[in-house]
């Protein structure tokens, strides 16, 4: 599986298509591998003239983890973020 390394960070992706085409960038979101978009899509957006490119999320999948940040509280986050505080994370 190709990846890509920036700021000491390892993200892998895969890709669908031709380098020539297109570019579509598919991001699943918080925490989701590059799995949860299904290949059929991936090859079905290929095949209309997109070069698809779809990936791990840091943290996730094959993409490099950062344990020693620690386990982020997504639900204070979430009610920090509803009461308009500042969100601190490492």
């Amino acid at each position: 599986m190709p990846n890509v390394k920036a700021n000491g960070i390892q993200i892998e992706y895969d890709t669908f298509g031709s380098p020539s085409d297109p570019a579509l960038l598919l991001i699943i979101g918080l925490g989701g591998q590059m799995i949860l978009w299904d290949e059929g899509l991936c090859q079905k957006f290929a095949n209309e003239g997109h070069y698809v490119i779809r990936f791990d999320n840091r943290d996730a999948g094959l993409s490099s983890k950062i344990e020693k940040a620690g386990v982020p509280d997504l639900m204070q986050a979430f009610q920090t973020a509803a009461s308009g505080q500042k969100i601190e994370a490492p």
